[in-house]
């Protein structure tokens, strides 16, 4: 059975499983950051004597519940406790194998962009790749750790998440230096997304473990683990929007192509986050009755709405109408001409990338629709430009396709 048909179908189900564990670990983090920040100081003596320090009452499903959390750990361990963290590794794995099979294995179509930087090698790049995924992890961890715990305590949120917006601008930066710009955006939300998942491995399960182990040995159980696992469970929560964006991008040529594309995803994710800042206080605002902070939304919404007008094309100049030419209709050879320079290096009778080929006439008007999408309306198409296809040629693409594609 043909490789790359098999490629395609490991594709495709990789990322439909990926996309399901994803919501699973996005849905219960949202939800437990709500649940933090809407907790309410127990009114009930009982409550207060068992070590309740905050609870909430919801109603959903036709059911009433009565969520209580309590301050560093339970008196006692209820014989059933529920974990959540298969739904961190399981979404990582998914990712990377999806990661691994479509740029990984394929290196020299998705991951160089010899116009970016010249890999002397697949190997070189791969390893690279793999490598800015560990660095950022360690500098992550290296900063929430020195500059985010003192004596014994976890703090300094607004130190940490300055420095960490440094570093991320940074990683966008570099990751744009050296691989093409669809991989870059793909590797600076994978970066991320790693980071995010090794909270959950190194910090947050191994840190309830250690209580629950000090509360088995019937020794003082340590406020750290509660608040190291808090703080990389924000910091989770803030990465969330800003992965999504990286990875959802790699659909859309024009936020990658450009020369200062980093920029444009920094911005991207910048957005992202002050977005997800707007809910996580609009929780706690709510809980001390007061009016939602929606500014950090509106400041999110306006940098995004600035990329747009700052992205926009420039309508061309139009010549005055005495001497404005008539335009001139598109002939299916002209796009045959184009397509065969710029396109059927990849889609022809003995390379049919995606099942698609272009070398002949009937093929043509069996693709027509794809061509129009990916090369004029995504602009996604020569992969990373490699054939250098022009304005111009995309412009003809299009003005034939809109006669009737005849």
């Amino acid at each position: 059975m043909d490789l790359g048909y098999l490629a395609d179908w490991a594709n495709l189900l990789l990322r439909w499983a990926h996309v399901i564990t994803a919501i699973a670990w996005i849905g219960s983090s949202f939800y437990f950051v709500f649940l933090d920040s809407s907790l309410t100081r127990p009114t009930d003596a009982d409550l207060k004597a068992k070590g309740v320090d905050g609870e909430l009452w919801a109603v959903h499903g036709g059911g009433f519940y009565h969520p209580q959390k309590y301050l560093v750990a339970p008196k006692a361990l209820p014989e059933k406790l529920h974990w959540f963290f298969w739904e961190s590794y399981s979404t990582w794995l998914t990712g990377f194998a999806l990661f691994t099979v479509l740029y990984l294995f394929n290196a020299q179509t998705f991951l160089i962009d010899p116009k970016v930087y010249a890999w002397g090698s697949s190997g070189a790049a791969v390893g690279a790749a793999l490598g800015l995924l560990l660095a950022f992890w360690f500098v992550y961890d290296g900063v929430c750790r020195l500059l985010g715990e003192k004596d014994g305590k976890v703090g300094g949120d607004a130190r940490v998440g300055l420095v960490l917006l440094a570093v991320v601008a940074l990683s966008s930066w570099a990751a744009c230096q050296l691989f093409a710009g669809r991989a870059a955006f793909v590797l600076v939300g994978a970066m991320m997304a790693t980071a995010m998942s090794a909270n959950v491995l190194v910090w947050i399960i191994p840190g309830q473990r250690k209580v629950i182990a000090q509360m088995k040995a019937g020794e003082p159980v340590s406020p750290i683990h509660g608040q190291r696992g808090k703080q990389r469970s924000v910091h989770n929560t803030y990465f969330t929007l800003p992965v999504l964006i990286a990875m959802l991008s790699n659909h859309y040529g024009f936020l990658y192509q450009g020369a200062y594309n980093w920029v444009l995803l920094f911005v991207l994710m910048l957005a992202g986050a002050l977005i997800r800042h707007s809910f996580v206080a609009r929780h706690k605002a709510l809980i001390a009755g007061k009016s939602a902070p929606w500014g950090w939304a509106l400041a999110g919404v306006v940098l995004i709405a600035g990329l747009v007008l700052i992205q926009a094309p420039k309508p061309p100049v139009a010549a005055p109408a005495q001497t404005q030419p008539q335009a001139q209709a598109v002939s299916r050879a002209q796009v045959q001409a184009v397509l065969n320079q710029r396109c059927v290096l990849c889609h022809s009778e003995a390379v049919q990338n995606k099942g698609v080929a272009l070398h002949t006439d009937a093929l043509l008007t069996q693709h027509a629709l794809a061509v129009y999408q990916q090369a004029v309306v995504a602009r996604s198409m020569p992969l990373n430009n490699a054939t250098q296809m022009s304005d111009e040629e995309r412009d003809l693409i299009k003005r034939w396709f809109e006669a009737g594609a005849k």
